[in-house]
Formats: structure tokens, C-alpha cells, sequence
């Protein structure tokens, strides 16, 4: 039987997904082409909200950060200041990813977290998909970062051919699949 806490959380991520959809399928910001808004914008898919995938992970950062270069959907090249390695257990398999910084952004404690998984391409968009995670101190003084694949989103090219988006490099395929957060778009022509 889940727990309260459980469910409040189950519920709290229906409620920002109910909300997005409606920004998506109204919002003239909104990725989905203008002929897919309103009554024919069918909402995104997602995986079911599971408190098993909001984890927290280690922060290591880099002794030495520095920019690379990643590619894009488009093949333009993004800089990113590749910042600090994430270790965490999901599925009962220890893993790793790397969050990086905006080397142009003064905002230090937030890391973007663009990743691959075994449901790439299959059930979730081909491209790979993001994360965004707050660098914090636990009560130990350790580096931490809550890492919530339930919020795991598409970048917006996975609903429109207009935009070009970073790809996840190498080190950001994980070998375990994710089944949390946003499924590929089925709008997508």
C-alpha cells in the first residue's frame, strides 16, 4: 500500500503535468505547432509518477571543469562547462551522469542534465531527454543534487522540426532504463 507521502507526491507531479499540457496545447510560447494547439493538442505522454525515481545523487565536482563542445539536433554546437559527475543507484544499478553548467549563466548551483536511456528511441523521444538539478549541502556538509526523472522532459524539438536542442554526449547513456518522466510526443510529424 503506498504511503501518504506517496500519494501527495504521486499527485503533485499529475498536477504539474496537468498544468504544462495546458500551457502546451495553448501557450503561443508552446513548441507544438500552431495547428496541433487547443482542441487537437492531445497532451504529452508520460511514464506513471513513481517516488522510486526522485533520488538524490552525490555531486563530485571536476577538479579541473572545463567547456566542451556538444552537438545539437541541427549540428550546431553548444558550449557547456562540464561541471561535476553524479553518482546514484537507480534500479539497484550504481550509475553515473555528468551535470553541466552554462559557462555563460552566474547561477552555481544549478546543473543541466541531458541524458539517453534504455527507453531512447522506443518509448521515449530518440534525441534524449533533460533534467535539471539544484546543487545543495546535506546535513554532513556533502555535495548533493535531487534528481527527479519524473520530471524528465523532452527537448522541444521532439514536437517540432523548428528547433534544434543539445544532445546528451557518451558519458550521459545509461545502460538502465527510465521509466519516468515525459514518453516520445506522438504529435510529432
Amino acid at each position: 500500500m503506498a504511503s501518504e507521502d506517496d500519494v501527495e507526491y504521486r499527485d503533485a507531479i499529475r498536477e504539474y503535468r496537468e498544468r504544462k499540457d495546458e500551457a502546451f496545447g495553448s501557450s503561443p510560447e508552446s513548441p507544438i505547432r500552431r495547428e496541433q494547439r487547443g482542441d487537437n493538442f492531445p497532451g504529452l505522454s508520460y511514464f506513471p509518477p513513481d517516488p522510486a525515481y526522485s533520488l538524490v545523487a552525490a555531486v563530485v565536482p571536476f577538479s579541473k571543469p572545463e567547456i566542451v563542445q556538444l552537438g545539437s539536433t541541427k549540428g550546431d554546437i553548444r558550449p557547456q562547462l562540464r561541471y561535476a559527475e553524479l553518482l546514484f543507484t537507480v534500479g539497484g544499478q550504481q550509475v553515473r551522469l555528468t551535470g553541466f553548467k552554462d559557462p555563460e549563466s552566474d547561477s552555481s548551483d544549478e546543473l543541466f542534465v541531458p541524458f539517453r536511456d534504455a527507453t531512447t528511441g522506443k518509448e521515449s523521444y530518440g534525441a534524449g531527454r533533460y533534467l535539471e538539478a539544484e546543487v545543495e549541502r546535506d546535513e554532513h556538509g556533502a555535495l548533493i543534487a535531487h534528481l527527479d526523472f519524473n520530471l524528465a522532459y523532452s527537448p522541444w524539438c521532439a514536437y517540432n522540426d523548428a528547433y534544434s536542442c543539445t544532445l546528451p554526449p557518451a558519458e550521459n547513456i545509461l545502460p538502465v532504463a527510465i521509466t519516468a518522466g515525459e514518453k516520445t510526443f506522438t504529435g510529432h510529424a
